[in-house]
């Protein structure tokens, strides 16, 4: 027999959201500037100080933070760029908006982060960088990557959407591990601004470049005309783009900002707690951590194994009908009709093996035991 469904869905996942932000977002309301200006620039130096990064430059999402990374980078029209397919599509989106060419290379299939070696097979004399995604929040194989990109002159970027708070080998994801990360605060994040999106750099050239791109490619910025106590006339050098954040999404990410080790704590917690009590399914895999990298949990994965009762799909069918909220694993973008090919058959075996058997459970900030007791419960019921 099922157990009783609750009144409402267990979401898998739901952003935390309270009076500070409510207050913060209304304090900028009543200033009388809501678009990108003070609160933008403050959020930037708070994001920039917590990863420990030199310069942070916030746009509207993390696709347009690729994008922009992609092009302050150099990449242009023809150039290859290496990534997984095992991502979000907006991982490759973002390289065709950039005019280069996405190519897909298979992951290890305990991280689900790009295989170091499928990346160097990949290079030819079209690369010019390699786009690391650091999934579901465990970060990738930094030093590995970043090694062979020195070997060949490549730039790495790194898609940080998922990745705040993240830590490898003892520093938070975001330093200078590679030329840019780029960082998401959609609401499926643990940092949320409803949209919003940030790059952090070393280089403080990129960062002017970022900076520049984001508002139309204008000379000066409405907050340094706007400040200026003598007529400022702007000038517009090349072709820009609208990628900025509002200050009424900043104000809610500074919050959120001050916030984030007591959810990352909260996040861990449970994520650990999953973990030990789902232990003992000999056909359930759980999300693992090594010694150089911390989790951040912003999404708990599973993975099931060939001897499951049950397939993946028909696992998330039966936890729906019990009122639990689940999402099936990282999409293989390979097989989506943009990037549809049959160079791809065949040479992604652990990405198709990963996007069909991975499952995403519920877990979010104000989550309590016995919801989650109550996803456990339904995993052994249906086993």
């Amino acid at each position: 027999m099922s157990p009783t469904v609750p009144a409402k869905i267990i979401p898998v996942a739901r952003p935390s959201v309270g009076p500070q932000e409510e207050q913060a977002v209304c304090d900028v309301l009543r200033s009388g500037w809501v678009s990108q200006g003070p609160r933008v620039a403050e959020f930037e130096r708070e994001f920039a100080k917590y990863v420990g990064a030199t310069h942070a430059v916030a746009v509207s999402s993390c696709t347009t933070a690729l994008h922009l990374a992609l092009l302050a980078g150099g990449v242009k029209p023809g150039d290859e760029v290496i990534c997984p397919s095992l991502s979000f599509i907006a991982t490759a989106n973002c390289i065709v908006h950039a005019g280069a060419c996405p190519v897909f290379v298979d992951v290890d299939r305990s991280t689900y982060n790009v295989d170091p070696n499928c990346v160097e097979r990949a290079i030819t004399a079209r690369t010019r960088a390699i786009l690391t995604v650091h999934q579901v929040g465990l970060p990738s194989p930094l030093a590995e990557i970043s090694e062979i990109a020195s070997r060949h002159g490549l730039l790495v970027i790194e898609d940080a959407a998922c990745a705040i708070g993240s830590q490898y080998q003892g520093r938070r994801v975001g330093l200078p591990h590679s030329s840019m990360a780029c960082f998401s605060f959609h609401p499926r994040k643990i940092l949320t601004t409803g949209e919003g999106g940030m790059v952090t750099t070393a280089d403080e050239e990129l960062a002017n470049r970022i900076r520049g791109l984001r508002q139309h490619a204008m000379s000066v910025s409405d907050l340094a005309r706007h400040s200026s106590s003598q007529v400022v006339i702007e000038s517009y050098d090349e072709v820009g783009y609208n990628y900025r954040m509002t200050d009424l999404q900043a104000a809610m990410g500074l919050v959120q900002l001050k916030r984030l080790d007591e959810m990352l704590g909260r996040r861990r917690w449970l994520a650990s707690r999953y973990s030990e009590r789902l232990s003992r399914f000999e056909w359930l895999v759980p999300p693992m951590e090594s010694s150089e990298c911390r989790h951040n949990f912003q999404s708990y994965m599973a993975r099931l194994e060939s001897n499951a009762p049950i397939t993946r799909d028909e696992l998330m069918k039966e936890l729906l009908n019990r009122g639990v909220s689940t999402r099936r694993g990282i999409m293989a973008i390979h097989r989506e009709s943009p990037y549809r090919d049959e160079k791809w058959n065949g040479r992604l075996p652990q990405t198709d093996l990963v996007t069909d058997t991975t499952i995403v459970l519920p877990l979010f900030h104000t989550m309590t035991e016995e919801e989650q007791d109550y996803v456990i419960e339904c995993l052994e019921q249906i086993s």
